[in-house]
């Protein structure tokens, strides 16, 4: 009954931690093994008996009689006197088996098998998370807001598990609080130590690609590939999509009605701006789509250095390099070429065009800084453009692009 009992005590932690009874009967034979070992030395002449259906379970030691005179006995061996005790008839060479009671280990190594089946459970929690994460590693998944901390949000999925999202791996843009659910892909499961830890990421291109999955059913079907990705988080991404079907048009397919399909992405992401392009193995086309909305003119490749020269006209050079130089940086990461922007132009123009930096007495130099990320660094550059569409994609007032304009065309009109 004092096996019983305590292996009614030991079951409660099946209920808690959701471990099956038989599991639970082979963390006990461990954990009683390892106790028998401690006590004895060995316990390979120890026989436990588990009923797993019962929760019942015997332990019993058995020894072979030797001589009252043999005075280094064994583990394994027991005197011709002690086994009479057990059964009168017992005879030097025969083997007796005894039932072990756990009073008869001592109340600290019955303490000492609390601790160690806890710690045992534990280690086959962990087990069972690190396996079950591992397989849903570049999978989508989401879980709650449970604490916010300078450098990492702590979530914690309908389980109870925890979840690490770094600050590295969030968008920029984005900001939580406690209850919020949150998106993202699992991208790494570390052991820290025995503890699985679970690494969450919202700025990976596999993030993107697994929400035009989820948001995109021609894409969940299969019968249209997302075939490349990169991003900028939070500020711009390149989408190579293609289809196998000639009836259907990827891009629109992924874009929808008036962006209908692409919104939901967008917004998961911070109002990301994504491209969705068609992809080909013709580089030159690819490379051409991987610019838009610029108009390439034509594009000259070295196959062996992995460059291409992309000659463009002159009002098109700050489209192709976008601001911050985005786009023309996930064009080349898109298609992997090395991509050197070439001027076409009005070659009296060029030649009487002025570079912006000729005018730092007149212009702030982060004034210049801001056209430069555009790719527009001359005065006519700057002056064929439209000043709504500065304002769009500078980080500049209205009033500060009229008052640049108005200085450079001083410049030109004096």
């Amino acid at each position: 009954m004092e096996n019983l009992a305590l292996i009614d005590s030991f079951s409660e932690f099946k209920d808690d931690k959701l471990i099956d009874r038989v599991t639970l009967m082979a963390i006990l034979e461990d954990v009683f093994r390892n106790a028998l070992k401690k006590k004895f030395g060995s316990d390979d002449n120890f026989d436990i008996i588990i009923n797993p259906d019962k929760g019942d379970m015997e332990i019993w030691r058995r020894r072979v009689i030797v001589a009252d005179d043999d005075l280094d006995l064994e583990n394994e061996e027991i005197t011709l006197t002690e086994a009479r005790k057990i059964e009168p008839d017992f005879e030097i060479g025969e083997e007796v088996s005894e039932e072990v009671k756990l009073i008869d280990l001592g109340r600290r190594a019955i303490l000492a098998l609390r601790q160690n089946l806890i710690s045992k459970i534990h280690e086959h929690d962990n087990t069972n998370l690190y396996k079950q994460f591992k397989d849903l590693i570049g999978e989508i998944y989401t879980a709650e807001v449970h604490h916010v901390r300078p450098r990492v949000v702590i979530l914690v999925d309908d389980e109870g598990n925890e979840i690490v999202l770094p600050k590295e791996k969030q968008i920029p843009s984005d900001f939580f609080r406690k209850g919020d659910n949150v998106r993202g892909i699992i991208e790494s499961v570390e052991l820290k130590g025995n503890k699985p830890q679970i690494i969450m990421s919202r700025t990976s291109e596999k993030f993107l690609e697994k929400l035009f999955e989820q948001e995109i059913p021609e894409v969940f079907d299969g019968l249209i590939m997302v075939k490349n990705v990169v991003r900028i988080p939070g500020e711009k991404a390149k989408v190579a999509v293609d289809s196998y079907d000639d009836r259907i048009d990827p891009v629109g397919a992924c874009v929808g009605m008036k962006g209908s399909r692409i919104h939901g992405i967008v917004r998961e992401l911070g109002n990301e701006n994504i491209d969705v392009i068609n992809y080909t193995t013709n580089t030159q086309l690819y490379i051409t789509r991987a610019l838009s909305p610029a108009k390439v003119s034509s594009i000259k490749i070295n196959e062996e250095t992995k460059r291409a020269e992309v000659f463009l006209k002159l009002e098109e050079v700050s489209k192709a390099i976008g601001r911050g130089g985005h786009n023309i940086k996930l064009a080349g990461q898109l298609t992997g070429y090395e991509l050197d922007v070439i001027r076409e132009g009005n070659v009296a123009e060029e030649e009487d065009d002025v570079e912006l930096t000729e005018f730092s007495d007149e212009i702030d130099a982060w004034v210049i800084e801001e056209f430069a990320k555009i790719g527009l660094d001359t005065a006519r550059s700057i002056l064929k453009q439209d000043v709504n569409d500065l304002v769009r994609r500078t980080d500049l007032e209205e009033e500060t692009i009229q008052e640049v304009m108005r200085i450079l065309n001083e410049e030109f009109n004096s």
